[in-house]
């Protein structure tokens, strides 16, 4: 007995009856449970004969499926027992593909069966998030798809220029995190409100770009004067988080080198985090959580390619510093280079310490200092992008907590 096929059918007969049980149990459809479990045995038994036979039989099948289910239709609608509807025939032959995927990928078959019983679930939830969203949002949205999906993957991903740092790619990558952190703080706002949602935003921000999270909440200040105190929280929050995505990366490219400087990197993100937890106290338990109003724009493209912009600008004068600097200034590369990027400082260094190219004593420092000047940097973008009163509050906050970051790589007990 051929125990694999066994296991196939097994699999593809449970999706089927899932799938067949939510169609019955919804309402009168062309097919059933017991019709959307034969279908889905089909497909993997027509994906079986077609490796073992000829490839065309899984196209045959396919066809013999469709032919089925549209006479099932009309036959349906012709007696007036369903609409015109064509989700459940569409359902059908999704569920026959699934069914020859199984004998493929297990997994991915899996993961869709379970996601078509999920959509044809979620009807009503569905629909009533579509009619929920504004004018504003759905345009949002699109902005999105359209930069991340259309003209991202077009993008060359190699670097132009004299320095050869300008990588459209990557530039753009850029905008299209602002422009996601951004819709997805206003998503998150929206659903657990304006305080729960800067801390999701915060942490959210500082796992995926700091410094991307700033730009977007800073755009966010200068259109609504009542967000100030909660983007300079999720501004915060995500300074707090980088330092465990810095741990995180050290971990993964240099293992036996975190130990040594895993101390100093806890020792910066309890200063950034206190600070935090200060800010919260003084400022954000003031604040009335109502419901928060409506984004005149949650993506704000125009902001975000100002950003990209002044992103790409920097790294053209950090590779142009670099490159005037000797191999006695590693200090000043590693504040040139945490100005627009943590990774980059982080992963060299981790890559230097692990070749045993710097000691441990130089290494954590220049992470650190590439730490400050991020600070810096992310303070410069809300006084270019944010409104006035947020770069006032954050300009004392981030000024404590670079002095402690100075005093800790000052008076943090050397490695011999």
């Amino acid at each position: 007995m051929d125990l694999i096929l066994v296991k196939q059918l097994g699999i593809s007969l449970g999706l089927g009856l899932i799938v067949g049980f939510q169609r019955e149990w919804g309402a009168s459809h062309v097919a059933g449970i017991r019709s959307f479990a034969l279908i889905t045995l089909l497909g993997t038994v027509c994906a079986k004969l077609g490796i073992l036979q000829s490839e065309w039989i899984l196209s045959f099948g396919m066809i013999a499926v469709t032919t089925l289910v549209i006479a099932g239709s009309f036959a349906k609608i012709s007696s007036g027992e369903i609409g015109p509807g064509i989700t459940t025939s569409v359902s059908a032959l999704v569920m026959y593909a699934i069914g020859a995927l199984v004998v493929y990928n297990i997994p991915a078959a899996i993961i869709l069966g379970g996601t078509v019983a999920v959509l044809l679930y979620g009807k009503e939830h569905l629909h009533s998030l579509v009619h929920s969203v504004s004018r504003n949002e759905f345009r949002a949205i699109f902005q999105l798809i359209l930069i991340a999906l259309v003209i991202l993957p077009v993008l060359p991903n190699r670097p132009y220029g004299p320095y050869n740092v300008l990588n459209p790619f990557h530039i753009w990558l850029m905008v299209v995190l602002i422009v996601g952190i951004s819709f997805g703080g206003y998503v998150v706002s929206r659903i657990l409100g304006p305080g729960k949602g800067a801390l999701a935003s915060g942490i959210i921000g500082g796992i995926i770009s700091s410094t991307a999270t700033t730009a977007g909440f800073s755009r966010k200040s200068k259109e609504e004067d009542a967000s100030i105190p909660l983007s300079a929280f999720v501004i915060l929050a995500a300074s707090t988080v980088v330092f465990f995505r810095v741990a995180l990366e050290i971990g993964i490219a240099a293992p036996k080198i975190l130990p040594a400087v895993l101390p100093q990197l806890l020792a910066m993100a309890a200063i950034t985090g206190f600070v935090c937890g200060i800010f919260y106290m003084l400022h954000l338990r003031k604040v009335k959580v109502g419901t928060p109003s409506e984004a005149t724009d949650p993506a704000n493209m125009k902001m975000a390619v100002v950003f990209g912009l002044l992103y790409a600008v920097v790294l053209f004068a950090v590779a142009a510093a670099k490159n005037e600097v000797g191999g006695s200034g590693m200090y000043i590369i590693a504040g040139l280079s945490g100005l627009t990027d943590m990774d980059a400082i982080t992963l060299s260094t981790a890559q230097f310490l692990k070749q045993q190219r710097i000691d441990i004593d130089m290494g954590w420092k220049m992470i650190l200092i590439g730490a400050l000047s991020n600070m810096i940097f992310k303070l410069a973008i809300v006084a270019a992008l944010g409104h006035r009163r947020l770069f006032r509050l954050l300009a004392l906050y981030f000024a404590i907590i670079v002095l402690g970051g100075i005093l800790l790589i000052a008076f943090w007990p050397a490695f011999s």
